[in-house]
């Protein structure tokens, strides 16, 4: 984020009570000046949404997509959440400890994207957690349809009684980009509050959903901040269709 000018902002308020949800996060989470950054750049002034403090399992942006997540899988009464990242997924650490946290059981598929692994590679780091916090895993090797592998999964595991919830890789749907909605109200107020004006934010794309959440976020409270996406995985093209196709859905979760 830069620094452009300094003044008071009136905005309106989402109310996100209206969805359902468990409280997961440590919000609101601090927004702080680069100053060493900055001055060695020679400007603009630089500063960090700190969603590393976010406080489930050792923090990041998933934890805000999973309150909503995990609420509407209570609110259906599923007693299992299913979702899919590669093996070291932050994604995937979060929802086993989101599930724990909330008295379900969590059964992960794990993507082996990275070649030349380490022996130890499958067992230890975010596996040894997701193990940690009661999670179960399987695997499958690199360049699947990992959505529709664990839709496949999740079917399977309904046919033998379970009540299992679907949550896509990286909780990315509208449903959970409703946190980074709610994120955006939360910049928003902070902007406001501190008198600080942001010319951008600039964040690391990949799912999609962090992105497509702010930008609907920001768009329905009339807030005047670009989102620039730095893409991990995908092409522009195809990243850039990605993010306004779910920003369209999140959208229509807001009105």
């Amino acid at each position: 984020m830069s620094l452009a000018e300094t003044g008071p902002q009136d905005l309106p308020q989402i109310d996100f009570d209206q969805y359902a949800r468990l409280s997961l996060c440590h919000q609101p989470t601090p927004i702080e000046p680069m100053v060493r950054l900055s001055e060695h750049l020679g400007g603009p002034n630089l500063f960090i949404k700190r969603d590393d403090c976010t406080g489930l399992a050792s923090g990041g942006n998933k934890t805000r997509k999973l309150e909503f997540l995990v609420g509407d899988a209570l609110s259906q009464n599923a007693d299992m959440l299913v979702t899919q990242g590669a093996v070291q997924s932050n994604h995937v650490r979060q929802t086993a400890a989101a599930a724990c946290r909330a008295g379900m059981k969590c059964h992960a598929l794990l993507e082996r994207r990275v070649p030349d692994r380490a022996a130890d590679y499958e067992n230890t780091g975010n596996v040894f957690l997701d193990k940690v916090f009661g999670a179960t895993m399987e695997f499958r090797p690199a360049g699947l349809d990992m959505n529709a592998e664990a839709l496949a999964v999740t079917e399977k595991l309904r046919s033998e009684g379970h009540r299992p919830y679907f949550i896509p890789g990286g909780g990315s749907n509208a449903i959970g980009a409703l946190g980074y909605a709610s994120c955006a109200q939360e910049i928003a107020n902070q902007s406001q509050a501190s008198g600080t004006v942001f010319q951008w934010l600039v964040m690391a794309t990949g799912s999609t959903g962090t992105q497509a959440g702010l930008v609907a976020g920001f768009h329905t409270l009339g807030f005047d901040l670009p989102v620039m996406g730095v893409s991990v995985r995908q092409p522009r093209e195809r990243q850039v269709e990605a993010v306004l196709g779910l920003t369209k859905k999140t959208l229509d979760k807001l009105e």
